[in-house]
């Protein structure tokens, strides 16, 4: 970024700026999280789950988290259209797969 005197500046991010990047950048993984469990519970038949409904939040979160980080590795930056295409793919299986439905 250049200044007034048109040299190159170190652009500093304090603890408040880095919190909201950091929450902003896992605010797709953390929607998904939410409402698969819970659209789970709604939409599923009456059968009990094997894992507690906070359970399914964090390891649907992690996976999110995980597919977010791997899409920003991969392509350099957030925000591709490929990344969110496979965080919605990779979250739905893993619930998918936490609420047994293999077995329906």
């Amino acid at each position: 970024m250049l200044n007034l005197f048109g040299a190159f500046a170190p652009i500093t991010m304090g603890l408040l700026n880095l919190t909201m990047h950091l929450l902003n950048f896992v605010a797709p993984a953390l929607a998904l999280a939410l409402v698969l469990p819970l659209g789970a519970r709604l939409l599923a038949s009456k059968a009990a789950s094997a894992q507690s409904w906070l359970a399914q939040f964090a390891i649907d979160f992690a996976a999110g988290a995980a597919v977010l980080l791997g899409g920003l590795w991969w392509w350099g930056r957030d925000g591709k259209m490929a990344t969110y295409a496979t965080l919605v793919v990779v979250v739905a299986s893993c619930q998918w797969a936490l609420s047994r439905s293999w077995r329906r």
